[in-house]
């Protein structure tokens, strides 16, 4: 990491940013300017000709209607026209290194046109629809800002930076898979003179926590990035695009700030990186199928090029099931890391449900071991009190199960662990005979982070809570934690079938990957539904109600009842049957999503 001189030197260079922003509006434009002392230079929108300039203070008209906002998010074009977002709300998470670390928790979506009546009545409810899906990603937990560093990169990427790196903007400068408004920004981009107006945020997972063990009191720290690249939701985005951007990618860091020294312990998750996908059909576990029409091997090799570039070495660590539908794909992951015959590259399979089955979960320990060895020769990145590397990262564990969520997590927890068991000895913290299992009060505050960093990665990918975070939290299944995750099953079921359509529509319109135009044509917001998707729904819950209604309103004779119930009770079951069959065509669809998306 860098000394404390270099991040000093490095505060004094970034442009100057701000707490918080004065949004000043008036009919033709839209006025922002920084509140701190000395600032004069205002950001001016013209809300017709939508041209950002540069102007003073003394030009914003007194009759404005003021307001504060604590930073801008961006802009977006939607049916009606131009939109300005900005975040309206924040609350302080911590401070990373000296620097204020923020949650930002209420939006605000502004129309430069001051009336939509110039739409008809049909591009009006599709600005709506398409209002509603910049809101709902808006409302997803889990968009963190810095005014004044650089979220988007680990410790030891910032260690290794140039001085012209350290002199460009925390726009230019962010890693832009984990800018989730990097879309929305590409207006002030094209402008260098507006970057100071632009923050980068990050989605995922932030605490920050203050601890002590022995009376020494240091900082530890959970950062999860959420990848912008092939984002999406659980049954919708699976496998790797053409790029070799892995679906529901999220770099996870642990820190430990303690008496001027760092440490960092990076790892990563992401979807097996080939071509595959389970869409939903209304079964419970939908089949994945693997691509038989796309080249496998030019995808992974894109990927992991990227990975080892990035984080140096991989150890794959494969968590999926070795029987049922999981199987081929564990089959089909093995034998193309082996077929790339990449030394950089180990691969793992460890068969999670079957070693932990019957709630032997004392099993776990038989994978940590099993990479303990590479562990250490991976190490961490290491500084000592006065800013000297003492070692860096040599490369990462990138772990997945199916949806890269529960599994995961748990397996994820386990190995920081054990890396921070080897950072507070190396700090000074704990003693060389101690375990950090034995210290009470850290392990309640850890565990409980994981379980909650778990929580937020699942919500934003499957719509709900993780699954087994209850061995997370108190390092054991319970009864309880059994109940929950069928609870949080039984809501994904339902998300995943009848809403993750609209959601993942959302996130590609937040993401830039669908543009919508000022036209008059149709968007395909309105495609319809094939006749299907209304009537046999209805002829089912007739014919169930009408089977109802004969048992509970028994004819003159058992046999002339037990005949209407049989016909109706036949009518129900061959059309749920029918449903069934077709269940793509009853599921919530993306209707923007690129076609590489759905395959």
């Amino acid at each position: 990491m860098f000394s404390v001189t270099q991040d000093q030197h490095l505060r004094e260079t970034l442009p100057y940013s701000t707490t918080y922003l004065n949004l000043s509006i008036i009919p033709e434009k839209f006025y922002i300017e920084a509140c701190d002392d000395g600032a004069d230079a205002v950001l001016a929108i013209d809300r017709v000709s939508n041209e950002m300039t540069l102007t003073g203070k003394k030009d914003v008209p007194p009759s404005a209607n003021t307001r504060p906002i604590c930073g801008i998010m961006g802009t977006v074009r939607l049916v009606a026209g131009m939109y300005l977002i900005v975040i309206t709300k924040k609350r302080n998470v911590g401070s990373l290194l000296g620097h204020a670390v923020w949650k930002a928790v209420d939006f605000d979506v502004i129309s430069y046109k001051k009336t939509v009546l110039h739409l008809t009545e049909d591009q009006t409810q599709d600005n709506k629809t398409f209002l509603s899906m910049i809101n709902n990603v808006l409302t997803t937990d889990g968009f963190y800002f810095c005014t004044d560093y650089d979220l988007t990169h680990t410790l030891q990427r910032l260690a290794n930076v140039s001085h012209d790196f350290q002199e460009m903007s925390l726009l230019e400068r962010a890693d832009q898979r984990f800018v989730w408004n990097g879309s929305l920004l590409r207006e002030f981009l094209a402008q260098p003179e507006l970057h100071k107006f632009a923050i980068p945020v990050v989605h995922g997972f932030i605490v920050m926590k203050p601890c002590r063990i022995n009376g020494k009191i240091f900082e530890w720290i959970l950062i999860s990035r959420r990848s912008c690249f092939r984002a999406g939701v659980r049954y919708y985005v699976r496998g790797i695009d053409s790029e070799g951007h892995a679906a529901n990618f999220v770099e996870t860091e642990q820190i430990v700030l303690y008496n001027g020294g760092r440490a960092s312990f990076v790892q990563t998750r992401g979807s097996m990186p080939f071509f595959w996908s389970q869409r939903p059909n209304l079964k419970y576990k939908p089949k994945p199928l693997i691509s038989k029409n796309t080249n496998h091997m030019d995808g992974i090799q894109r990927h992991f090029d990227s990975q080892v570039l990035i984080y140096g070495k991989q150890t794959i660590l494969n968590l999926v099931n070795q029987k049922g539908s999981e199987k081929p794909l564990e089959q089909a992951f093995a034998k193309m890391v082996s077929g790339m015959e990449n030394g950089m590259i180990k691969y793992v399979a460890f068969d999670f449900h079957k070693e932990c089955s019957r709630m032997r979960w004392d099993r776990l320990n038989i994978l940590v071991d099993n990479v303990a060895e590479t562990q250490d020769e991976y190490s961490c990145f290491l500084v000592d009190t006065e800013g000297k590397v003492l070692s860096q990262q040599k490369g990462t564990f990138r772990s997945n199960c199916m949806d890269c969520l529960d599994r995961t997590n748990v397996i994820q927890s386990m190995l920081a662990r054990r890396s921070i068991q080897s950072q507070l000895q190396r700090m000074g913290v704990l003693h060389v005979a101690q375990r950090i299992e034995e210290q009470a009060d850290f392990e309640k505050i850890y565990k409980n982070a994981w379980a909650d960093n778990a929580n937020a990665c699942a919500k934003q990918y499957a719509g709900t809570g993780a699954l087994k975070t209850d061995f997370t939290r108190t390092g054991k299944r319970t009864q309880m934690g059994l109940v929950m995750d069928g609870v949080n099953s039984a809501i994904r079921y339902y998300k995943n079938n009848f809403s993750d359509g609209f959601r993942q529509d959302s996130i590609d319109l937040f993401l830039g990957n669908y543009a919508v135009y000022e036209t008059d044509g149709p968007t395909p917001l309105r495609i319809q539904k094939d006749w299907k998707f209304l009537t046999l729904p209805i002829i089912m819950v007739v014919a169930f109600s009408m089977c109802v209604i004969c048992l509970l309103m028994a004819g003159d004779t058992w046999t002339e009842t037990l005949a209407y119930v049989l016909f109706w009770g036949t009518a129900a079951a061959v059309t749920a049957a029918v449903i069934v069959f077709n269940g793509r065509d009853f599921v919530d669809a993306p209707k923007l999503v690129q076609k590489e998306k759905m395959d």
